[in-house]
């Protein structure tokens, strides 16, 4: 397993924490060298310094109380000590260290136990935890104990504290800056995405421009330059099938007349209904190119344009029950969506006795999906066979034709449109036989 592997989930996901994960790793790997560098020079060097004063100090009083055992000597001595070099000490003749271990574990009284070994060499005991501010030595001479107090500041070096909060401060103060800096250069990348997401779901950015790095304003320039392109061939594919409508129904609307002055003669009826059926073929292909693509986005109640269409459906003889969970208000194409939801649910009563339609949220707040299920109880649709269903012109051989009447097109433009919101398409068995239409759109 390589390393990649192992760290990808602990990796952040945006581009943002990348890039100050690059920014501050090699920021960090540096505080940690430097650090490093620095304790290791100094406390070996600066500390053991100052321990070695320290011993020599109490090795000098260590001296002087073997030349003059006079107590009023000694008592001018320790007062000597503590006025000029802040040692504390007292004598007690006779006294013995019962115990010479060391208290506090730290670097600290590790260099000032060799200090007094390599210049007292005497037993000694090192208390360092007892208190906060100071160390206390007991030194076993031959005719008693010599005690000695001597205050942290002399054996410990503040520059510690001032190289950490040194590199704690700089540190922070680089972070926030690269936080500021790659927030900066990822909001071009991020209005970038929502303006593409946009278009996919057929809306407009008018606002949207390049800005940014170099490289993003590239990017969003490619981009405005593929959706101007886009939205001109649309265009153009419209206006010409609009003109080729336009031509045929001249021609029809002359044929329809003719028939109807022809009375109803033997094959009238027949050629009226082929008439029929060729406008009709003709309004779906023109719909199917067309797309409803001139059509704004706006918000739009799907809880009542569903009753509409159980409406329009009771109407044409479908039994639907419709349940909907409170109002669901969608931004889209209002048309479109009609136009896209009322061909699942004529495919379903064109195939069922019963249909159910239900729709609802789903999802995290601030992340709703809305989903809509339609079940019916007809044949249903071979699971091998539900893609080809949403092919251009595809009408299945078997008793499951999802576009009966017309020419293959009905789920074709059904699923374009959903696609084109944002959302997807997916046939299911249903649970009581038949055939389910899951329908997801964003909120």
């Amino acid at each position: 397993m390589s390393i990649s592997t192992v760290l990808k989930p602990y990796l952040p996901r945006s581009l943002l924490g990348r890039s100050v994960l690059i920014i501050v790793m090699p920021l960090i790997l540096l505080q940690v060298v430097s650090a490093t560098i620095f304790f290791e020079n100094h406390w070996k060097k600066v500390g053991r310094r100052l321990a070695l004063g320290v011993g020599g100090e109490v090795a000098m009083i260590v001296d002087d109380l073997r030349r003059d055992a006079n107590p009023d000597d000694r008592a001018a001595l320790f007062r000597q000590a503590l006025s000029t070099l802040q040692l504390q000490m007292r004598f007690e003749p006779g006294a013995v260290i019962k115990n010479t271990a060391r208290l506090g574990e730290t670097i600290l009284v590790d260099q000032l136990t060799r200090a007094l070994d390599e210049t007292v060499n005497k037993p000694h005991r090192i208390d360092a935890a007892t208190q906060d501010r100071f160390v206390d030595i007991d030194v076993q001479l031959s005719d008693g104990v010599l005690y000695v107090t001597v205050p942290k500041k002399r054996l410990f070096s503040t520059t510690t504290y001032v190289f950490v909060l040194w590199m704690v401060g700089t540190s922070l103060l680089l972070f926030g800056v690269a936080v500021v800096f790659m927030r900066n250069q990822v909001r071009p990348i991020r209005r970038l995405a929502v303006a593409a997401n946009d278009f996919g779901m057929g809306r407009d950015s008018p606002r949207f421009k390049p800005e940014g790095a170099t490289e993003v304003r590239r990017a969003a320039g490619a981009f405005i330059a593929m959706r101007n392109r886009i939205k001109r061939q649309i265009q153009q594919r419209t206006d010409m099938l609009a003109g080729v409508s336009h031509d045929l129904r001249t021609p029809l609307t002359r044929m329809k007349l003719q028939l109807e002055m022809m009375g109803d003669g033997d094959g009238v009826a027949e050629l009226k209904s082929d008439v029929a059926d060729m406008e009709h073929m003709l309004e779906e292909y023109l719909g199917f190119a067309r797309g409803e693509g001139g059509e704004k986005a706006v918000e739009t109640n799907l809880t009542a344009m569903l009753g509409e269409i159980a409406a329009q459906a009771r109407r044409k003889g479908g039994a639907i029950d419709l349940h909907c969970e409170g109002e669901i208000v969608v931004r889209g194409k209002a048309n479109a969506l009609k136009r896209a939801l009322t061909n699942l649910v004529d495919n379903c009563v064109r195939h069922g006795d019963n249909i159910s339609v239900r729709a609802g949220l789903r999802g995290e707040p601030g992340s709703h999906t809305v989903e809509i299920v339609i079940d019916d109880d007809g044949p249903g649709i071979p699971e091998d066979k539900r893609d080809e269903v949403f092919k251009p012109f595809i009408r299945l051989d078997t008793s499951r034709n999802p576009v009966t009447g017309g020419v293959g097109l009905g789920m074709t433009i059904a699923r374009d449109v959903i696609r084109g919101h944002g959302g997807e398409i997916v046939l299911q068995d249903a649970p009581g036989g038949g055939l389910r239409v899951r329908v997801s759109l964003p909120v």
